[in-house]
């Protein structure tokens, strides 16, 4: 029998995971979306939570553009679910 493995769906904290590394840097939401391999219509829920949130801010840049951010509390958060899924990788 052959043995392969299917691809899983990532879950909601692996995406939220990806959002806040992605916004790490200041991040147009075209390439925020591209580096976070979702559709426009899923990262815009997330976008939508993680600003409620204030775990991503909305900024403009030096050329006038909106970009996100992922603020300090956004940051502690990413660094405790990393910390949280490397123990459960163990």
């Amino acid at each position: 029998m052959l043995a392969f493995r299917m691809a899983r769906r990532r879950g909601e904290i692996e995406v939220l995971i990806d959002v806040l590394s992605v916004a790490i840097d200041d991040v147009k939401v075209t390439h925020l979306m591209y580096k976070a391999n979702l559709s426009y219509s899923t990262l815009r829920k997330y976008l939508a939570g993680a600003l409620d949130k204030r775990l991503v801010c909305k900024v403009h840049n030096g050329d006038g553009a909106v970009v996100y951010r992922t603020t300090e509390e956004g940051k502690m958060l990413l660094e405790k679910l990393r910390d949280v899924k490397g123990c459960l990788r163990d």
